[in-house]
């Protein structure tokens, strides 16, 4: 029953033999006093039957014992400026050092610690520079866009019309939208987002939600989306809620969020004239709701279904389908998924014929207060 890979202990397991492993740091010292004084009561018995007198007896015995401390020394400081060398590199920026975990004794459970802590380091590290190199890119081309028509207008090279102005003001709100996504990201590493829980109607809500994703696109037609609205006109949106009465208790904004972005990222991989279906069924507990997007496009291999949702995941399947490309943030479902561990539901990829389909359970009134 072994928490970890074989011959290896996680940390915090509890020992073997009553507590201690024979491997242990403990029990290496304890034997080093043990052989201490078996050889220092040895050498006592033979000087006795020899005659050998006494102080080289001792000298004798001290020899032997520090050989033998000087011996179980080197084997609990060689690993030690191992670490030591594997966390300076980590302090000075170098994530892909790792220490040698080749020991079943505490320094063996530390060297697992050191090791998990640079690859959470390095993935950190990874994400920020992705985050830069993502918000870089998706902020060049509204702001080159909004500087081009600025400077026609003050070149005289465009008049200031409504059409003119109506560009520039599709590029500001693209940009609005960029921020309003990385505002979220940081409410989600900071955790300063309170719920405001009520109980609402499911099927005017979802219905307000489909229609103003379908009214934004005629309005941001040819600009990639920064979260949560779609650019496809192509895909059709179809609401299913049964029963039509269905009442849930939820944050209203939040679940927004969430149907707004998987309802995104199910139109950017649907096929030409798709359609992706939302629907919305009662839990099993009071004011409890499940609701699930599903879509018609190449779907998801299970192999990725637990990256899903991590920051960045922009997934491959739009691209076989030409309607992926669309330069998103990838920050969309990671986004969802945070609102749904608000309410402390759950979300995740399900089983489907067809397409993707994704399943959010929200457990209403019983959840526990934020």
């Amino acid at each position: 029953m072994s928490g970890g890979p074989a011959g290896r202990r996680s940390p915090g397991e509890p020992e073997p033999w009553g507590g201690v492993s024979p491997f242990s740091i403990k029990t290496k010292l304890g034997a080093l006093v043990v052989i201490a004084v078996l050889i220092t009561t040895g050498l006592m018995m033979i000087a006795m039957r020899t005659a050998t007198e006494l102080r080289f007896i001792t000298v004798f015995s001290m020899i032997a014992t520090l050989l033998i401390t000087q011996f179980v020394a080197h084997s609990l400081t060689a690993p030690l400026d191992d670490m030591n060398a594997v966390a300076s590199a980590i302090s000075h920026g170098d994530y892909t050092r790792r220490v040698r975990e080749n020991r079943r004794d505490e320094l063996g459970d530390l060297a697992q610690t050191i090791n998990r802590m640079a690859d959470d380091l390095e993935a950190q590290d990874r994400q920020r520079k992705e985050l830069v190199a993502n918000v870089s890119h998706e902020l060049r081309t509204p702001i080159a866009g909004l500087r081009a028509v600025l400077e026609n207008i003050v070149d005289g090279v465009s008049p200031a019309d409504p059409e003119t102005m109506r560009t520039a003001l599709k590029q500001t709100e693209r940009l609005g939208r960029l921020v309003e996504t990385l505002l979220d990201l940081s409410r989600l590493d900071n955790g300063v987002v309170p719920l405001r829980r009520r109980r609402f109607e499911v099927w005017p809500y979802l219905s307000g939600v489909l229609k103003e994703a379908n009214m934004a696109v005629p309005a941001r037609a040819g600009i990639a989306s920064g979260s949560g609205s779609h650019t496809r006109t192509d895909v059709h949106l179809h609401l299913d809620v049964s029963p039509p009465e269905l009442t849930a208790h939820a944050d209203p904004e939040r679940i927004h969020q969430v149907v707004a972005n998987l309802i995104d990222n199910a139109v950017k991989h649907s096929p030409p004239h798709g359609r992706v279906t939302v629907k919305a069924r009662r839990g099993t507990l009071p004011e409890s709701l499940e609701l699930e997007v599903l879509d018609e496009g190449p779907g998801i291999p299970r192999s990725e279904w637990h990256r899903v949702f991590e920051r960045f995941n922009r997934g491959g399947a739009g691209a076989s389908n030409g309607q992926g490309g669309d330069g998103g943030t990838g920050l969309g479902l990671a986004i969802a998924r945070w609102a749904v561990d608000l309410h402390g539901g759950g979300i995740g990829v399900a089983e489907s014929e067809r397409g993707c389909r994704i399943l959010v359970t929200l457990p209403g009134e019983t959840s526990v207060p934020s």
